[in-house]
């Protein structure tokens, strides 16, 4: 898993989503309930490459991805990526095996 940091690095991220289905997770490093999505997350055996932006230290980031995707800031908040778009994404709770595993074979 690859952390990103940049808005170079989220356009390279929706540019290699043209091509490949990616994942990413915004996450707090301070949080426990988005300590536990990140674990599921990380714990989650693909072939989609994964990514992760950690909010308090790419907050402007964040908020751009928030802008550009049209989709409310959560956090932790997991997308799936398709064509430069969040064709799936879920947020708290909702980030478990179960649930991503159901949005690759939907969408990846």
């Amino acid at each position: 898993m690859k952390e990103i940091r940049s808005m170079e690095e989220w356009e390279q991220l929706r540019n290699q989503s043209q091509k490949e289905p990616v994942f990413l997770i915004k996450h707090s490093s301070t949080c426990p309930i988005s300590a536990a999505g990140y674990r599921a997350f990380d714990q989650f055996e693909t072939d989609i490459p994964k990514y992760y932006l950690i909010v308090q230290r790419s907050r402007r980031l964040s908020n751009d991805i928030e802008s550009e995707l049209s989709i409310q800031h959560e956090s932790p908040q997991l997308f799936l990526l398709k064509d430069g778009e969040a064709v799936w994404h879920a947020s708290h709770y909702e980030i478990s095996q179960s649930n991503i595993k159901a949005a690759v074979e939907s969408n990846g």
